[in-house]
């Protein structure tokens, strides 16, 4: 008499981006179903899933070292995501402690995939090729055909989309939780490789997206955190380019649901109806994640891109004029191809004025297959580390003073954690990662009893210190308990 089989493990260990921790909840949901034991922990899994990201050298590199240390647990090793797309056959040649490096187009049929690493079976491993070229030109089109895009799979796509079974499982019982509103990209960024790897722009219908926030509420998520290439450019394809803006509200109305964040907005694409949704929509986080890069206009042309400080500067006061709360972040190359002091000089005079409550600043370097790398006036490793040193010096110093200017300020925090006794969470202008965080104390004239707080309640505090980019607050009053898990 045959016994049961053994229970198969694998883990899936996700590196880069938020749209890269849906598409390995995609991933889980696939192998969950076909009766894997699915967890985020290397030792002991049979299979170990490197979701990894392709986005910058850095980034690369944590990659392989993370490939690497997973070959060590005595795991078969699958290298997925983006830097396996993006690469393919060349990685799997040049890291053979990966027993598979698998494509995008794998991703329906990872069981499959994996058994056979288990089997100890080869895989031909795909040549790279630009995924826009899978899909029409023409955007509204693309609904039509039939290519793999991670995070937008359907169980059956004759049923209504939001009478769907959610394809996904989620890896983490935390409040918060991303919602893939697109995948891909029709910019063209001379400094970014994304689109050829990620594709051409599609966005998700949004009553699969409504759907799978109420099945996220229903695990205890919170707080939504909008993700994709490029947010705003949601609907173009689907015959209305304002559908965020009808969309937030929405988001914002499903059960359980406190708090919804927009991420990854083009400040070119960022209309002035999108700018007061977010804004003055009740439950929407008065946030703006600017993807500004320089402000110098010729730098600006330079990367196609568009704006320079004055446009920058206008679109930040339209928002504060709307919500003078508000936040707002960016990120910043310095040392691009051409970049002169004058133009640096520009982009400090926008920082300085701008009063961003986080920045990101990326020293410049050549990626593959961009039109920036082949670009003349390139800088020197030392000039751009010397720019480098000093935004950084300054972005720190700039960030560290806004935060000083909200001492005082009502702020509504959730609760993310609550661990030895320390409460900490998010204010609406700290995003889950990327910016700071807030850490509520008690305070004997007013306030919430910490010990009370659990994960996913949203309080009212006063701001009672900083430091740095963070945030110190007593909590005067509940808004919204989390509900108790069943």
């Amino acid at each position: 008499m045959s016994g049961t089989p053994p229970t198969r493990r694998v883990a899936l260990l996700t590196l880069g981006c938020a749209r890269n921790e849906v598409d390995s909840e995609e991933l889980a949901a696939r192998l969950d179903a076909d009766g894997w034991e699915v967890g985020t922990d290397a030792e002991g899994a049979d299979v170990v899933v490197v979701n990894t990201c392709g986005f910058v050298e850095k980034a690369k590199q944590d990659s392989i070292d993370t490939l690497l240390a997973a070959a060590d647990t005595g795991a078969k090793v699958v290298a997925a995501g983006c830097m396996a797309e993006r690469y393919g056959k060349e990685l799997a040649d040049q890291l053979p402690e990966a027993n598979a490096v698998l494509g995008f187009d794998d991703y329906t049929d990872i069981t499959d995939r994996l058994e056979s690493v288990l089997r100890g079976e080869s895989h031909a491993s795909h040549v790279p090729r630009d995924r826009r070229e899978l899909l029409p030109i023409t955007p509204v089109e693309r609904h039509t055909a039939k290519v793999v895009v991670p995070g937008h799979a359907t169980v059956d796509e004759h049923t209504p989309a939001h009478l769907r079974k959610v394809l996904r499982r989620r890896l983490d019982t935390g409040p918060v939780a991303s919602l893939k509103l697109a995948s891909g990209c029709d910019r063209r960024c001379a400094f970014c490789a994304i689109p050829a790897f990620r594709g051409a722009f599609v966005s998700r219908d949004p009553q699969e997206l409504l759907a799978e926030a109420e099945w996220l509420a229903k695990t205890g998520v919170r707080e939504l955190v909008l993700v994709s290439e490029n947010s705003t450019s949601y609907g173009k394809d689907l015959g209305d380019p304002r559908l965020l803006e009808k969309l937030l509200p929405q988001l914002a109305k499903v059960d359980g649901i406190v708090r919804v964040r927009a991420s990854y907005l083009q400040p070119a694409e960022t209309r002035p109806g999108l700018v007061e949704a977010i804004a003055t929509t009740p439950g929407v986080a008065a946030y703006y994640d600017l993807s500004f890069q320089h402000s110098s206009e010729p730098v600006l042309r330079r990367m196609r891109r568009f704006g320079s400080t004055e446009r920058f500067l206008d679109l930040l006061d339209s928002a504060r004029k709307l919500a003078p709360a508000a936040g707002a972040r960016s990120n910043f190359i310095v040392g691009f191809p051409g970049e002169t002091k004058q133009d640096v000089d520009e982009l400090i005079r926008f920082l300085t004025e701008a009063r961003l409550d986080a920045i990101g600043v990326f020293d410049y370097s050549d990626e593959d297959g961009t039109e920036a790398a082949g670009l003349d006036g390139k800088i020197k490793d030392a000039t751009i580390k010397r720019r480098y040193d000093r935004v950084v010096a300054l972005a720190e110093e700039l960030c560290a003073q806004r935060a000083e200017d909200r001492l005082g300020e009502m702020v509504e925090v959730l609760v993310d954690t609550t661990d030895d006794g320390e409460v900490e969470g998010r204010a609406e202008h700290q995003a889950p990662e990327v910016d700071g965080s807030t850490t509520l104390v008690s305070s004997p004239e007013e306030g919430v009893d910490l010990s009370m707080l659990r994960p996913g309640d949203l309080v009212r505090a006063r701001v009672t210190g900083t430091e740095g980019v963070d945030l110190i607050a007593v909590p005067v009053e509940m808004i919204s308990a989390a509900p108790v898990t069943r």
